[in-house]
């Protein structure tokens, strides 16, 4: 498929240039008051995790703004809430504790980027504050700090995630029934049922 591909560090920079100072010079080892207080305005990240083989996954956390805990300069603690009890992220850690974790904060730009070593942790103590809706997490994911770096907004801007003008009309939306029907053959659902099903969820089962 692929014809021309990139196979060396020297290759990729020959192309596509070095990086500024400031962006080497950026990346900090630890949890600032900057990083702090982006992350207490955050209400939803992306966590990045691998296997021991590297399958990738990539999966959205999200609740209200601040539900991430920082428990000190080199500490996170992410609550595991109620899902569809595959724990694709939770597997990966088992076998692979490095994760990548991206925070966006809704008409911000930039982003904030934390690269470090997570484990599943139960300690109540730690959990017990991050309930939402009397529901406390069963466990949650405790990430040591490796990496803490600003990524500006570019991506952010060509999208035009933040404008609504630009967003589609709920009609023109991928419908989630639809390719939930499509894709798991084998529960022998209806796009309708599933849609149902699904709503029901979100109401009934968020927490």
């Amino acid at each position: 498929m692929f014809k021309n591909v990139i196979q060396t560090r020297e290759a990729l920079q020959d192309l596509m240039g070095k990086p500024s100072s400031l962006a080497v010079n950026k990346v900090i080892d630890c949890l600032d008051e900057h990083c702090k207080t982006f992350i207490a305005k955050s209400p939803f990240i992306v966590l990045a995790t691998s296997n021991k083989a590297g399958n990738a996954d990539a999966s959205p956390r999200g609740d209200q703004p601040g539900f991430v805990s920082v428990l000190d300069q080199k500490h996170l603690l992410i609550p595991e809430r109620r899902g569809n009890k595959r724990l694709d992220s939770l597997y990966n850690l088992l076998e692979n504790p490095q994760v990548g974790i991206l925070f966006l904060i809704p008409g911000s730009r930039e982003t904030l980027r934390i690269n470090g070593k997570a484990s599943i942790v139960t300690d109540q103590e730690l959990l017990y504050p991050l309930k939402a809706s009397n529901s406390i997490p069963i466990v949650g994911i405790g990430v040591k700090v490796e990496e803490c770096f600003l990524h500006c907004g570019k991506a952010i801007i060509r999208s035009n995630l933040w404008e609504p003008s630009s967003w589609l009309a709920l009609d023109d939306m991928p419908k989630a029934g639809e390719i939930l029907a499509a894709h798991a053959k084998a529960a022998e659902k209806t796009k309708e049922e599933i849609e149902v099903s699904l709503e029901e969820s979100y109401i009934k089962r968020l927490y």
